[in-house]
């Protein structure tokens, strides 16, 4: 189970945090940046495979959430926003070759010791060309891959309840749930990576509305609702 996506409807939990700030310390939008760059340079991308770089791995969003996912969920819990990317992207160095943790431990001793000590300048024109046409045009999960779609608006549906493993796309509150279809999306979409549980490769995604009372019963008021983007995958006929 991941616990973290299991949160809807849960009592006791302790108050959330209403930070309005993006970037609470300045390293937060460092590792920002340098998130960014990873997926400008991402290997998956034909731009970035022809721009002079070291860096030779696939990195999207979706690496990043599997990073943090794979966290203990109480340490999931207990860090902040950006001290769960830095976790998961060092990881992600150390284990792909580009860093050895013994490196990353020297130089991390090294800023403690010298806080206002500067940063390492660098940069190619290629590399932030490529980073910031990135920014500009994005990567698109949109295939151009005919399929029709299994289900039609007005459709009665319910959630599927598969194992979490890899990575999860699936709200825990709306596993075995059964909703009726709102919208189907034009086109299919992928997922960048394979996620374990029947997603990643390109297929047809709904807007799916659901009543809240019968999700979370006196938790929220009768008649109200709630609508989530999912997966054909996660999602199975009325038997």
């Amino acid at each position: 189970m991941k616990l973290q996506h299991y949160l809807g409807g849960l009592e006791g939990l302790e108050p959330s945090s209403f930070e309005k700030r993006v970037f609470v310390q300045p390293w937060e939008k460092r590792i920002f940046g340098i998130h960014v760059a990873m997926m400008a340079l991402s290997q998956h991308l034909e731009a970035a495979k022809a721009t002079p770089t070291q860096f030779k791995s696939v990195w999207t969003w979706a690496n990043l959430r599997k990073g943090a996912e794979g966290m203990n969920p109480f340490d999931y819990f207990k860090y902040r926003y950006y001290e769960k990317w830095l976790g998961g992207i060092s990881g992600f160095f150390v284990e792909s070759g580009y860093v050895s943790k013994e490196e990353l431990d020297a130089k991390t001793a090294a800023y403690l010791e010298k806080l206002d000590a500067p940063l390492p300048l660098g940069g190619e024109v290629a590399i932030d060309k490529q980073v910031i046409e990135y920014l500009r045009a994005g990567d698109s999960p949109k295939c151009d891959v005919d399929i029709k779609p299994k289900f039609q608006v007005g459709d009665t549906v319910v959630v599927r309840n598969p194992p979490p493993v890899e990575h999860c796309k699936l709200p825990g509150y709306l596993r075995t749930k059964r909703g009726t279809v709102d919208v189907v999306y034009e086109g299919t979409y992928n997922y960048p990576l394979q996620t374990g549980d029947g997603v990643g490769d390109p297929m047809p995604i709904y807007s799916v509305k659901f009543d809240s009372h019968a999700i979370w019963n006196n938790l929220t008021e009768s008649k109200t609702w709630i609508f989530a983007d999912i997966y054909e995958a996660y999602l199975e006929d009325i038997a």
